[in-house]
């Protein structure tokens, strides 16, 4: 069995956030940044996963069980943010005596399993600290070597003395006790630095005497970074955001430039798939073979099926598009949006929960909502379902072969049978009958002389 204990400190309040939300719960990428470092916690198979929360502690606690539901958390609360090692204490109850405990933190999101796998693997009943070289160590905590280069303790960098000042290894924060070693020590831990906070870090100073301190360097500084203001959160969205886009180049999906991409979700595809600048993908995307995304769309919770062109400035959600379709510019769908093979939804043209067949053509500034559309259909410029009454949303049927005339409203519930032709600026409340002709248009009436009169 996994002997591993698992404490993530969470109970920052974040003030230079500047945001009444926990500064754990700001996202990266589609996620809070809590997310990121529990599913890195579970990837390593830990006997219990032990959260540290403070600040808006019961909206924490909903988010995150909501995020991972059916969960085991041992849930420990610090009701006064007294330092790192008074927060490691809260969580007591949660560690056994035997085993050993992995520090982690819910404001740096992208420290992956392997590295912290790396230290697990080098753990034999000693502490392990994670450790960095770095050109400006300024504001990280100093490692402290003896004579013989071993371990000896962490000095913050506002307890520092002039010549700890100039030491380039720095502590990253990141650490593996004994359990038995904590549950006996954690008591010894004083407040006498400059923060008059209980220190994690004087944890390492305790165990110089008792037991081996080893130190693991990780070169890949970037993992490491944390969260303390709007900058430091900009900064790695951005990090994250290359990430995602370097793997998506590597297995083979073109870029037109990987720094004006975000990636809210997870995106699959095929062959021959590209996107071009400033679009946003977000939630579960699905992309067939041979796929375009032209510039400034945004597709969330989509599945676009082979040899589809998405033009400029789309936005598309909820929705599936089968294979052989062009869709835009500027068009939207939104809520449940089917559109079948080889159609064509054009230029300003919005769709709402509607099912849209195949050969089927809206080319032009129509609103279509809640309708069943057959094959076949040819849909003019400026054509309306006028779906809402007021109180309902009705259905429009459109069956197969239909041709709507340009600046007609279909006012819903209404079925236009098979074949139908409406003549353009039609308003159509009544159901139409297969293979003829519907309008219905008020007398066109010239009034003389109205024009003088007006004046």
């Amino acid at each position: 069995m996994n002997d591993l204990d698992i404490v993530i400190l969470a109970a920052g309040i974040g003030k230079r956030m500047n945001s009444n939300t926990p500064k754990v719960l700001h996202k990266i990428g589609n996620k809070h940044m809590l997310q990121y470092v529990i599913e890195t916690a579970l990837n390593l198979n830990p006997r219990s996963i032990n959260i540290v929360y403070g600040f808006c502690g019961e909206l924490l606690k909903s988010v995150i069980n909501g995020a991972f539901p059916n969960n085991n958390f041992n849930w420990h609360v610090q009701e006064l943010q007294l330092g790192t090692g008074h927060a490691l204490k809260c969580t007591l109850n949660g560690l056994q005596n035997k085993g050993k405990t992995l520090i982690l933190y819910g404001d740096v999101p992208l420290i992956g399993s392997d590295i912290l796998q790396s230290m697990i693997n080098i753990y034999n009943n000693n502490v392990i600290i994670l450790v960095s070289k770095i050109d400006n160590p300024d504001g990280y905590g100093r490692i402290i070597r003896d004579t013989k280069n071993n371990v000896l303790k962490i000095v913050e960098d506002k307890d520092l003395d002039y010549d700890q000042k100039f030491i380039q290894e720095i502590n990253t924060g990141f650490y593996i006790f004994p359990n038995e070693f904590i549950h006996t020590n954690i008591n010894q831990l004083t407040n006498n630095n400059k923060q008059s906070e209980y220190y994690l870090t004087d944890l390492v100073g305790l165990a110089y005497n008792y037991l081996e301190i080893k130190a693991l360097e990780n070169g890949n500084t970037l993992k490491l970074l944390g969260v303390n203001d709007k900058e430091q959160l900009e900064k790695i969205e951005r990090i994250y955001q290359s990430e995602i886009a370097i793997k998506l180049l590597k297995t083979g999906l073109s870029i037109i430039d990987r720094n004006r991409l975000d990636i809210r979700g997870d995106v699959t595809f095929g062959k021959d798939c590209l996107i071009d600048i400033n679009c946003i993908l977000e939630g579960s995307v699905e992309l067939g073979c041979n796929v375009t995304i032209e510039a400034n769309c945004i597709l969330r919770n989509v599945r676009i099926g082979n040899n589809v062109v998405i033009k400029a400035f789309s936005y598309i959600e909820d929705s599936c598009i089968d294979n052989e379709c062009v869709i835009g510019p500027f068009a939207r769908m939104r809520s449940d949006v089917h559109i079948s093979n080889n159609s064509r939804i054009g230029n300003f043209v919005e769709i709402k929960k509607s099912t849209i067949n195949q050969n089927t053509k809206i080319n032009h500034l129509s609103y279509i909502g809640d309708a069943q559309v057959g094959e076949n259909v040819n849909i003019g410029a400026g054509v309306i379902t006028c779906n809402y009454d007021g109180k309902n949303k009705n259905k429009t049927v459109i069956e197969d072969g239909s041709f709507i005339g340009s600046g007609s409203m279909i006012v819903a519930p209404v079925t236009i049978g098979e074949n139908s032709l409406i003549g353009a600026g039609s308003v159509i409340t009544l159901n139409t009958p297969s293979n003829e002709l519907t309008l219905s248009r008020s007398k066109q009436v010239t009034i003389k002389g109205w024009k003088k009169r007006k004046k």
